[in-house]
């Protein structure tokens, strides 16, 4: 049976009667006592994100998955329509589904799909997304000096973040998709 010290960021395992997925792990030896691993783990049904110590001497239950590359659609208000590009088969999933990542689907986005006996189960974006700036304040003269080195600012896609403030309407910038952060601007 496989053993918490064979976890790996992306591994789903089967716990607590949940499939859940390791965001993040970290092998702990204490001076004193057994050894254990201190993991994030996300719900692949309701995309809650909880921390969880497992025994090193405790067996899992890993799960197979399957990832599929597929390409963001549509959405009609309650399902999100994906395509795989080799087959152009079509899933849809619905916003519980995906959680909090919807904010940062645009059309034509390509996204892996996570699998699991057939069945649609969350999707996982890339690291940095490029978006155009669709709305942002103009800089005012001055904004520098007194320490408001960033604006809000939408994207084309409505997603709202933080900008520097030489950001201006129609930039292309990179964001953050673990953090929703802007990262940098793209030079065209």
């Amino acid at each position: 049976m496989p053993s918490p010290n064979e976890l790996k960021k992306g591994t789903v395992i089967r716990y607590d009667g949940n499939l859940w997925a390791v965001v993040d792990f970290q092998r702990v030896s204490p001076g004193k006592g057994s050894s254990f691993v201190r993991t994030r783990i996300k719900n692949m049904t309701t995309g809650k994100v909880v921390e969880n110590n497992f025994k090193s001497s405790e067996t899992l239950e890993f799960e197979d998955v399957q990832y599929k590359k597929m390409q963001y659609l549509f959405n009609d208000g309650q399902l999100y329509t994906f395509m795989d590009n080799q087959s152009y088969e079509q899933i849809t999933m619905g916003k519980e589904d995906i959680g909090e990542d919807v904010r940062f689907l645009k059309e034509g986005l390509e996204v892996t799909i996570v699998m699991h006996e057939e069945k649609a189960l969350t999707i996982q974006l890339p690291l940095k997304i490029q978006y155009k700036i669709a709305q942002t304040e103009p800089a005012v003269k001055g904004d520098s000096a007194s320490g408001n080195v960033s604006k809000d600012a939408v994207t084309d896609n409505g997603l709202a973040i933080r900008v520097p403030i030489f950001i201006a309407e129609g930039d292309e910038v990179m964001v953050n998709t673990e953090e929703g952060t802007y990262v940098e601007r793209v030079s065209k």
